[in-house]
């Protein structure tokens, strides 16, 4: 008789559903099985996205960087006073945008540290000094900014309320939140979450479900390398399923992997071996489904790109041609050529895209004047698009 890991994968390799237990059944699928694994993955990618992988042109905007949590592997945290602080004017978010949209960028990535006003006497004067009391609403003026500059905002804030949520809405392609991970055993003294309240798996549930509540196209992910296990990450892979056969809002899940930074307190910890996130990609491919957008960062795995593909990706997720990864510096975008060229040795197109997927873009999902932005922008893409084809040697990132 076959054994679970075998009947789960047949299950799989047949397109049905997997269960919770068929989930964890999985994780007794030898290592040596990879390609088993990857195999199976990328036909399901297939079968529903074809021979066509995606990319966001972005501007990443670390609108502020102070945050109140202390998570020990985060370099991008900063302490009012410390060198690299830095909250972005409207003047500078201004400047970006405007720098943004001359290269064809479509996405305004609002990425910043968690409710730095809570913290910090001094960011409640700045935030004072632009008539606003909170973060979110200080996003609300970034947005509106970068929409005057034809550029589609998706807000990453960290944790938000469902209030502040609605009133972003109006002025966001989409949002996100990274679930990271479901285990409350990361927030013990000594894990990286201890110091970091807003990473509570329970309230980063509540505001992806939230977010569903008030249809919102989201996206969320896990960050795998921390200290977890394999188990805790279907657990977290199935707590994101959950979430979207409710809401039916999640639009695309990333697998990030850590990676060590000098200077902080795991800078001496492992990171994920290309083979483990290869095999995290894979798993989550199959307990995610064939439907799902499923992004792995090209920066963090940059020997793996062909791998990452075989193993049922379908997004690259946000590629910059003006600005760096904050979050993880020292981890360059590729060139989206080079992205463009690994994508053709594996047979597939690779292709820009807005940062809401086009099954979101409906009025059950996003605001009418946001659909309005959203067509403005498409037409402008496509035409520059038009334009490269006949001038390859034109243009930054399309």
């Amino acid at each position: 008789m076959s054994n679970p890991a075998d009947i789960a994968l047949e299950k799989a390799a047949q397109f049905e559903p997997l269960s919770d237990e068929d989930a964890y059944a999985l994780l007794q699928v030898p290592s040596g099985d990879l390609g088993v694994l990857c195999e199976v993955a990328g036909r399901q990618r297939d079968a529903s996205h074809g021979r066509t992988l995606t990319y966001s042109p972005k501007v990443f905007l670390p609108v502020t960087n102070l945050c109140r949590d202390r998570c020990t592997y985060c370099t991008f945290r900063r302490e009012p006073g410390e060198a690299g602080e830095w909250t972005m004017t409207p003047d500078e978010i201004d400047d970006w945008a405007r720098r943004a949209g001359a290269v064809g960028c479509i996405e305004a990535l609002m990425c910043l540290g968690d409710k730095p006003e809570v913290a910090f006497r001094g960011f409640r004067s700045f935030l004072a000094e632009h008539s606003v009391s909170s973060t979110a609403q200080y996003v609300a003026i970034a947005c509106r900014i970068c929409l005057a500059q034809g550029l589609l905002p998706h807000t990453n804030a960290g944790l938000l309320s469902k209030r502040d949520m609605a009133m972003l809405r109006p002025l966001n392609a989409s949002m996100g939140l990274m679930l990271e991970n479901v285990s409350q055993r990361l927030r013990d003294r000594g894990m990286p979450h201890h110091r970091a309240p807003d990473k509570d798996p329970q309230r980063r549930v509540r505001m992806i479900r939230e977010a569903g509540q008030l249809r919102i196209p989201f996206t969320c992910g896990i960050l795998v390398g921390i200290g977890e296990n394999e188990a805790e990450r279907i657990a977290s892979l199935l707590a994101i399923r959950r979430l979207h056969a409710e809401q039916g809002h999640i639009q695309e899940v990333i697998v990030q992997n850590f990676r060590a930074k000098q200077s902080t307190a795991m800078a001496d910890s492992a990171e994920l071996s290309d083979g483990e996130m290869l095999r995290t990609v894979a798993l989550a491919r199959l307990v995610l489904g064939r439907d799902m957008n499923l992004q792995a960062p090209p920066n963090l795995s940059p020997d793996a790109l062909p791998y990452l593909i075989r193993a049922g990706i379908n997004d690259w997720g946000g590629v910059s041609p003006v600005s760096i990864d904050y979050v993880n510096p020292e981890a360059a975008w590729p060139a989206v050529e080079q992205l463009r060229a690994v994508c053709a040795d594996e047979g597939y197109a690779l292709e820009p895209r807005l940062p809401v997927y086009d099954a979101f873009v409906n009025e059950q999902f996003v605001d009418p004047a946001m659909l309005d932005a959203i067509a403005t922008v498409r037409s402008r893409s496509e035409a520059g698009r038009r334009t490269l084809r006949q001038n390859p040697g034109q243009g930054a990132v399309a």
